[in-house]
């Protein structure tokens, strides 16, 4: 059974019409009104859809719930999620962490990147009987990307197109008003399609607490190094410099160096090293100076040292250091 976090939920009886009762909307699905909003709870995706589709059945207006639910996402809302979106120095890292990182939020859907010639799709990929519900929750998906790239792009952001598998619902004014742009239902995606140039506009969101530690980490790093200039070492600031848009590949890390992901293997192999040996290095390196000198959130460290789970960066730092996170933050 699919999971999706209990935070759409949220959002979502957050814009429904006056007149509905919301408390009775939230224990419908297993939510107390009074509980605090908690991202990591799920709920089950077939409860979701049937809970949309209630909704857009109560409604006099049903098919606007998914652009109203959209709108309402904010970056905040997403926890440690939303700091790995808006930390990215641009929309390209947002939606590439967002392609790694969906996992936390739900376990019915992906994205995809996929590079064209005027841009990139920004695929949405769930699976599922396509239902009143699941065709809701995708264009509320859809919304959402938009809503929160256009609150964290330096330039006015507009899609270049929309595409929706489903077939349009009966009056498409609100959605055309919506996304400003083409938008193709009854299409073979679920998708956005972003030109290079908002791509590639910096976002104005990126978190200045964030770049400075990194850069803090850097220097001391630098000052560190025997030899700053020889491959290992320089492969080790690469790395570090990326980790806060996720692990780099080892192609992406020898284009860097102009070289071949194998010539840079063979270089390091020579010096003894492996490439995965010195993304561990740099990721315990940064992991062990977030834990001490910052009070982010183990989750949020997670993020920052590459890690799409809580659980899989306390696996790895245990590995490390041979105690958990929590335990080293309490005991340096």
């Amino acid at each position: 059974m699919g999971q999706i976090t209990s935070l759409f939920v949220r959002k979502v009886v957050g814009v429904v019409e006056e007149g509905i009762d919301k408390d009775d909307l939230l224990q419908s699905v297993g939510i107390e009104p009074d509980e605090p909003v908690d991202p990591s709870k799920m709920v089950s995706d077939k409860v979701y859809y049937a809970f949309l589709e209630r909704i857009a059945a109560a409604e006099n207006n049903g098919s606007t719930l998914p652009l109203r639910a959209g709108a309402a996402m904010r970056c905040d809302d997403y926890g440690a999620f939303g700091l790995a979106w808006k930390s990215a120095t641009n929309l390209r890292g947002s939606y590439e962490r967002a392609e790694r990182y969906a996992q936390v939020l739900t376990s019915v859907s992906t994205y995809e990147v996929e590079r064209a010639d005027l841009g990139a799709f920004m695929h949405l990929h769930r699976a599922g009987e396509r239902r009143l519900g699941l065709r809701l929750s995708n264009e509320a998906t859809i919304a959402s990307i938009v809503s929160i790239s256009q609150q964290i792009s330096t330039k006015p952001f507009k899609p270049l197109a929309v595409y929706f598998k489903h077939p349009a619902p009966k009056v498409i004014e609100n959605h055309k008003a919506y996304f400003n742009c083409p938008i193709h239902f009854d299409s073979d995606r679920d998708a956005l399609f972003v030109s290079h140039e908002s791509l590639q506009t910096p976002n104005q969101l990126g978190d200045e607490s964030i770049s400075k530690f990194f850069d803090t980490h850097l220097e001391a790093e630098l000052s560190k190094l025997a030899d700053p200039n020889s491959l290992e070492q320089r492969v080790r600031i690469h790395v570090s410099r990326c980790l806060s848009e996720g692990v780099p590949s080892i192609s992406d890390v020898a284009w860097h160096f102009n070289m071949g992901g194998r010539t840079l293997q063979r270089r390091l192999s020579e010096r003894g090293y492996s490439f995965q040996t010195l993304v561990d290095e740099s990721r315990r390196q940064l992991a062990e100076q977030l834990l001490q000198q910052t009070d982010y959130s183990l989750a949020e460290v997670a993020f920052m040292t590459g890690f799409s789970e809580q659980s899989a960066f306390t696996r790895a730092f245990k590995r490390w250091a041979g105690q958990t996170p929590r335990s080293f933050r309490l005991n340096p």
